[in-house]
């Protein structure tokens, strides 16, 4: 695994944060290190799709990055009949997944290079989104969710995986800091932290729990449930 050095150095100019090769190539490493939690909700996506995918439907993983939550449904669903279909915007991110996963599951898998607003989404009985909402503009945030919504199957579910905002400014301060001492703690500088807080800053737009609720809800999802959290990182699953 290649180790996450982008921010190691002073850079006299900080760009927005994007999903380019230098991303691609330690990306497992940088998301192990910057998520709590991302092993155990990737492990959990697997599960939860063995459970709830339905014989002759569709899982989506959107904004599938490296294709982790991809292998792990592969792996989980014993069903010729379940396809899976991986879609991200980053060429660069699906080269790197073409180069990590092994052959054998990179047949069960058929990744999609498109922007997500103008996928359609059709006979999903399995919808994945970790870590992918949130770069998304708000704005286009409910259309998409509805448009998921409408090309489920009845008993499917939504995996919605994200980093939290709060409205109290206490509560949101101490999970601020919870959350920069698990990346110290994980071998990252003061500064590596701070550089790259600066430029995800116009890109990674996190909101409250509530909000997302709220946005599922009005999607048409009457069942949402919180079932994992570590600091300031929730995943939540949504049944159709």
């Amino acid at each position: 695994m290649t180790k996450d050095k982008i921010y190691a150095r002073p850079l006299d100019k900080l760009v927005d944060f994007n999903f380019d090769e230098r991303v691609a190539c330690v990306f497992p490493d940088m998301i192990n290190r910057s998520v709590p939690g991302y092993a155990s909700i990737v492990a959990m996506t697997g599960i939860l799709a063995a459970e709830f995918y339905q014989s002759g439907s569709v899982c989506y993983d959107l904004g599938c990055s490296l294709g982790a939550s991809s292998l792990s449904m592969a792996k989980a669903i014993n069903e010729p009949s379940v396809s899976i279909i991986a879609v991200d915007n980053s060429q660069a991110m699906l080269n790197k997944a073409d180069e990590l996963l092994p052959p054998e599951i990179k047949q069960k898998i058929h990744f999609v290079c498109a922007d997500l607003n103008d996928i359609n989404i059709r006979n999903a009985s399995i919808v994945v989104m970790n870590f992918t909402l949130q770069f998304i503009a708000p704005q286009k945030r409910a259309p998409l969710l509805s448009k998921i919504y409408q090309g489920m199957q009845t008993g499917g579910i939504l995996i919605l995986s994200e980093k939290l905002n709060y409205q109290n400014e206490q509560e949101q301060q101490l999970l601020i800091e919870m959350h920069h001492f698990f990346k110290k703690a994980n071998g990252y500088t003061d500064m590596e932290i701070s550089q790259k807080r600066q430029a995800l800053e116009n890109v990674l737009l996190p909101e409250t729990l509530e909000q997302h609720k709220n946005r599922l809800q009005k999607a048409g999802f009457e069942q949402t449930e919180q079932w994992f959290q570590c600091f300031n990182f929730a995943s939540l699953i949504a049944v159709k």
